[in-house]
């Protein structure tokens, strides 16, 4: 491979995971208008389906929402039976945001439609390659991980 073709090629993959990037974040706002919440509220319960439970404090931080905003938007998830909240059992003037039971299915069927194209592109590739892809997957979510981390510890 020349470098010239290797150049070219880095360039190419740099686009296409900037371009991911964007196209992941206008399907993430259209899907957030459809399901009726807005984007920081459908990055909450994504926060939340990972987590399992956080406090609105940490949610507050990891959202940059101010803790009013915080409070506007557990509201608005509680009442469309997206969270609860539980009294926290090491504070007693805390609470615990988790999300409620039917809340992932409810979720999960919303993208039913982008698994199934997900499943379809991923399988048209051989092993050989899903090994590359899910390396770099793996990586940029680690270097993203770590450059977050960077912008945190300099504030």
């Amino acid at each position: 491979m020349t470098k010239s073709t290797k150049t070219d090629l880095k360039k190419r993959a740099l686009m296409a995971v900037r371009e991911y990037g964007i196209h992941l974040t206008l399907f993430r706002n259209a899907m957030s208008e459809w399901a009726g919440l807005n984007v920081t509220d459908m990055e909450c319960l994504r926060l939340l389906f990972l987590k399992g439970v956080a406090t609105p404090s940490e949610l507050a931080r990891q959202t940059g929402l101010t803790s009013g905003a915080t409070t506007a938007m557990l509201d608005r998830l509680e009442k469309a039976g997206l969270i609860e909240r539980r009294p926290n059992p090491e504070d007693r003037r805390g609470t615990l945001i988790v999300p409620a039971e039917s809340s992932a299915e409810r979720a999960a069927s919303w993208f039913e439609s982008a698994r199934k194209a997900q499943d379809e592109l991923v399988s048209s590739y051989s092993e050989s390659e899903l090994e590359i892809i899910a390396d770099a997957f793996e990586r940029f979510t680690k270097l993203w991980d770590q450059e977050r981390e960077k912008i945190q510890e300099g504030r």
